[in-house]
Formats: C-alpha cells, sequence, structure tokens
C-alpha cells in the first residue's frame, strides 16, 4: 500500500517537471517576405505585407526588426530561449527598402536584446515593507477633516 503513495507523488513530481515550450513573437511568412522588393518596396507596403515590427533602430539608421523566438520553462525555473529568428528590413531616408536580413540565436550579438526596466520614481519597497506598512480600513492614523474647511 504505501508503494502506491510514492509511485504517486513521483508521478506528480514528474509531471510537474514537464517541459513547456512556447512560441513567441512574429510568426514569418516566407512567401510574403520573398515578395519584398528592395528599391520598390516602401514603409507603408512593408507594414501592409508583414505587419507592425516587433522594434525599430533607435541608433545608426533606419531599420525595422520582426523578431521571433522559442523558449523552454521546466517548473518554475526562468525560461531558456531554445531559438531565435531576426528579420531586418532595412529603409533608405525616402522610406523605401534597401535590403533585409535574417540573424539566427547563433548571430544574437549583432542586435543586443536589453532586458532590462526603466525604474519608475519613488521607493520601490519590498513585500515585507509593503505588508508592515498596510493599515486596517478606516484607522489611517490622521484626523479625517473636510476639504472644504467646514465641518465632517
Amino acid at each position: 500500500m504505501p508503494y502506491k503513495y510514492l509511485l504517486l507523488c513521483a508521478a506528480a513530481f514528474l509531471i510537474a517537471c514537464t517541459p513547456v515550450t512556447n512560441q513567441r513573437g512574429y510568426l514569418e511568412d516566407k512567401d510574403v517576405v520573398a515578395g519584398i522588393r528592395p528599391g520598390n518596396d516602401t514603409k507603408t507596403s512593408v507594414q501592409e505585407k508583414l505587419g507592425y515590427a516587433s522594434t525599430t533602430a533607435t541608433f545608426g539608421g533606419d531599420a525595422w526588426y520582426y523578431i521571433s523566438q522559442t523558449e523552454r520553462q521546466i517548473a518554475f525555473f526562468s525560461p531558456t530561449v531554445q531559438q531565435r529568428s531576426i528579420l531586418a528590413v532595412y529603409f533608405d531616408k525616402a522610406g523605401k527598402v534597401t535590403g533585409m536580413r535574417h540573424y539566427t540565436l547563433a548571430q544574437g550579438h549583432l542586435i543586443s536584446l536589453e532586458d532590462r526596466t526603466t525604474p519608475a520614481r519613488g521607493r520601490e519597497l519590498t513585500f515585507l515593507q509593503q505588508l508592515l506598512n498596510a493599515t486596517p480600513a478606516g484607522q489611517t492614523g490622521m484626523q479625517e477633516t473636510n476639504p472644504g474647511g467646514g465641518a465632517p
């Protein structure tokens, strides 16, 4: 009888550790991408064919990047990127396509993705600080006053 519980716990543990695979971002249609012609297509026609870009170049030229990646996550661990595909569409100053390139995860150093976030103003509190600063409803410790100056 105890072996049944042991097997049940082992099975539950193995099921909980099953990897989850997620496909995120732009899904490329090779026929549509092949139809984009440098010198002929413009930003408007590229957007009509491919949709909105995942991101655009901030410095050093005008480029749109269509990014897709496959991530794998096991249980509560951080996901790991298994595959990344980036379609870069480059434009001239007139807004016409000058070229396109495909990049993979192996060439990730060419296009560095930033995962940091911009800090918000103010002070970030930890969970414990938030818990200790919380006060029950109606017990603010401040005297309630009417903003108009009259009696409450």
